[in-house]
């Protein structure tokens, strides 16, 4: 057993998918796929190196933005419909021997239509290879969900069809209990370990003697098509996992907060409406809010905003009553937000975002610090930095108030 051995993490990215289009930085319950598995690889405490193979520069800067290491472009003749996983590995061990004079001791393989892995995933696999030094590779399974034994050949629409597996002692597995048959497992994306010179010299991803990673099935994912992507999304928001998620790499408050930008819906309301039988509508707000920016306001020099998809007099009065600047009939929040930081020369990092649906993810990814009030959408909670006890209209502002007053007048 090598005592601190070095290992290599391998996302493999290619830019041409073609049942998902741009899947790998596609937005998967809220955060690019590919971000994933980097983020298995970086929480890992076994893996020193976490590397983004992809031909596609995009790819590569989201990649970046993650935390995984992308040393080159890989080259398109790697990057077809039809490439297999071993030249792409052996171009990735080759480049980094030749330029970084690198060689790890393990390489495991992380693949991005695998996103929901348990939480030790990698951790356990690696220990699992490094107690059995006879082991080629160890490969993620899970128990098949379908059983072989009752699987068929075709022979033609005309002829008999054939068993795909015969059973010793056993006459007709297809018409057996599934109890009295043989547990099967299928092998999944999850987590490959494996040994660098059964690649490089046995010309294999796997070797001979593989050792199974047995992980609890309901794990299993591997997103080929979009009814696939929304089944999965439903299992990270709900399925609730102990699995490696990028949701939880939740940014400290900003050392310096100059601004804190508010939805109007759901954050200074309760994301209720009366309305009467005119159409004119009515909202209820928490006067603790106002009072909270009011004292931050006093003491130290934050500007507030509320940037809001409705547009209604109610937004501009309760607004105008609080003394907040207000942006209203915004859908492409993004841009106003960006455009208001230009004009008022505030750096992102400074800034702070309290939303509660999903047109706020994209002001999220835009500043400092992301704040969801209790009663949030989940895909907003998963996103946020921070998750406040009170919901809003009922003091999820005021709340965030008195951090920052906590925070910074200590």
């Amino acid at each position: 057993m090598v005592n601190k051995p070095e290992v290599l993490a391998v996302i493999p990215a290619r830019g041409g998918s073609k049942g998902i289009p741009r899947k790998n930085i596609k937005l998967f319950a809220g955060y690019p796929l590919i971000s994933y598995s980097i983020t298995a690889g970086l929480q890992s405490k076994y893996v020193t190196r976490t590397i983004v193979s992809t031909d596609d520069e995009e790819i590569a800067q989201v990649a970046r933005e993650w935390g995984a290491e992308t040393p080159f472009l890989r080259p398109a003749e790697l990057a077809q419909d039809h490439t297999t996983d071993l030249p792409v590995f052996q171009h990735v061990l080759n480049w980094l021997k030749e330029h970084d004079g690198y060689i790890p001791d393990l390489v495991i393989q992380l693949r991005p239509t695998s996103p929901i892995r348990p939480r030790t995933c990698i951790d356990d696999a690696v220990e699992l290879l490094l107690a059995h030094p006879e082991a080629d590779s160890v490969r993620g399974v899970v128990s098949s969900g379908q059983n072989p034994y009752k699987m068929w050949r075709l022979n033609g629409s005309d002829q008999p069809m054939t068993p795909l597996l015969t059973l010793e002692g056993v006459a007709e597995p297809y018409n057996s209990p599934r109890q009295i048959l043989p547990p099967t497992y299928w092998q999944t994306g999850h987590i490959d370990v494996i040994r660098p010179k059964v690649i490089t010299e046995q010309n294999s991803m796997s070797g001979k003697t593989i050792l199974p990673y047995v992980i609890d099935s309901r794990y299993t994912v591997d997103i080929d098509t979009p009814f696939d992507w929304e089944r999965y999304e439903w299992l990270v928001r709900n399925g609730g996992l102990d699995m490696v998620d990028p949701a939880s790499k939740r940014r400290k408050l900003p050392q310096k907060i100059s601004l804190v930008v508010m939805d109007f819906d759901g954050v200074i309301t309760d994301n209720r409406v009366w309305v009467d039988e005119q159409g004119f509508e009515r909202v209820a707000s928490s006067r603790g809010d106002s009072m909270g920016i009011h004292l931050v306001r006093k003491a130290l020099p934050v500007e507030f905003m509320v940037i809001s998809t409705e547009t209604n007099p109610v937004v501009t009065a309760r607004c105008k009553k609080i003394g907040v600047e207000v942006y209203q009939g915004i859908w492409q929040k993004v841009d106003v937000l960006r455009e208001a930081l230009q004009q008022k020369n505030i750096p992102p990092e400074e800034v702070v975002f309290i939303g509660n649906d999903v047109n706020d993810l994209g002001c999220f990814r835009e500043v400092g610090y992301a704040v969801a009030p209790a009663d949030a959408e989940d895909e907003v909670k998963r996103s946020a930095d921070l998750v406040l006890h009170r919901n809003g209209g009922n003091g999820a502002v005021r709340e965030f108030c008195d951090l920052i007053l906590q925070t910074y007048l200590k």
